[in-house]
C-alpha cells in the first residue's frame, strides 16, 4: 500500500515539472505575464461572476452526486455523478470560460493561446491517468 502512494507521488511531481518548465517556455515564447500563484486571475467582472457560477453549479453536483451514489450499490453508481467525473468536467469548463474570456477581453492577445495550450496538457494527463492507470503504474 504505501509503495503505491510513493508512486503517486512521483508521478504527480513528474507531472508538476514538467507542466512548471512548460510554463515557462511558453510564457517566454508567447510574451506572458506570470499571474498570482492562488490567485483566480479574473480578466474583468463578467469572468469573475461566470467563474463563480461555474463554481457553485459544481459544488451543487458534488453534494447530488455525493447523496444519490452513496445510497446505491457500487456497481450501480450514477457515472456522470462521480466526483472523478464531476472534476474532469469542472476543470474543463473553467478553463473554457478562462480561454473564451482571454481571446475576447485580455490585453494581451497571446494569454488565450497559453491557456489553450495548457488545458490541452492537463486534460491529456488527466485522461491518461483516468483511462489507464497512469500506464499501469498506478495498479493497486
Amino acid at each position: 500500500m504505501e509503495s503505491v502512494f510513493v508512486k503517486l507521488i512521483l508521478v504527480l511531481s513528474i507531472f508538476g515539472l514538467f507542466l512548471f518548465f512548460i510554463n515557462k517556455v511558453l510564457r517566454k515564447w508567447l510574451n506572458v505575464e506570470k499571474k498570482k500563484f492562488f490567485s483566480y486571475g479574473h480578466v474583468n467582472d463578467k469572468h469573475k461572476k461566470i467563474d463563480w457560477t461555474i463554481r457553485i453549479i459544481f459544488i451543487v453536483f458534488m453534494f447530488i452526486g455525493v447523496f444519490t451514489n452513496v445510497k446505491r450499490d457500487p456497481l450501480e453508481h450514477i457515472w456522470f455523478l462521480e466526483t472523478q467525473i464531476l472534476l474532469f468536467v469542472f476543470i474543463i469548463a473553467l478553463e473554457t470560460a478562462r480561454v473564451i474570456m482571454e481571446k475576447r477581453y485580455a490585453e494581451n492577445r497571446n494569454d488565450y493561446i497559453f491557456s489553450t495550450i495548457q488545458l490541452a496538457i492537463i486534460l491529456i494527463f488527466l485522461l491518461s491517468v483516468f483511462t489507464t492507470d497512469f500506464f499501469g503504474l498506478l495498479k493497486w
